[in-house]
């Protein structure tokens, strides 16, 4: 039975493509979560040819978002819009003043961390990443 079970699920997956499962947590507040997924270190480095993104709505706390894309390396960047008007908001001096993160929860020194550490590898059978706003 549990074979049976194995061999559907296997079947059921998506052979050119996995599932990006993310989960922003620990948000205090209102406004939304504003994540952006890139496929290369070129558009990380710009912010520019994300590959999926958008905002998502806070429900207790938590935000959620299922992507598809085919298996390779990705990276995810993220902000707790507070004010829910799709920018991050900062002082004069450019220091953001919204929670923020990364995927593997890496952190940069002066800006995001380099795409080597906040890349990832996303199977064919899917991947859950668990992104800290701070």
């Amino acid at each position: 039975m549990l074979s049976v079970l194995a061999a559907a699920a296997l079947a059921a997956a998506s052979p050119t493509g996995g599932e990006l499962r993310l989960a922003f947590e620990w948000l205090e507040g209102g406004g939304q979560v504003v994540f952006a997924v890139y496929a290369d270190a070129k558009g990380w480095s710009r912010r520019a040819g994300q590959v999926a993104g958008g905002p998502l709505p806070i429900r207790a706390g938590r935000a959620e978002a299922t992507v598809a894309l085919p298996p390779g390396r990705y990276a995810v960047m993220a902000f707790h819009d507070r004010d829910a008007d799709g920018r991050l908001d900062t002082l004069p001096v450019g220091l953001p003043v919204e929670p923020y993160g990364f995927s593997n929860d890496s952190r940069g020194t002066f800006g995001p961390p380099a795409w080597s550490r906040a890349a990832f590898t996303l199977p064919a059978n899917g991947l859950r990443q668990f992104i800290r706003l701070r």
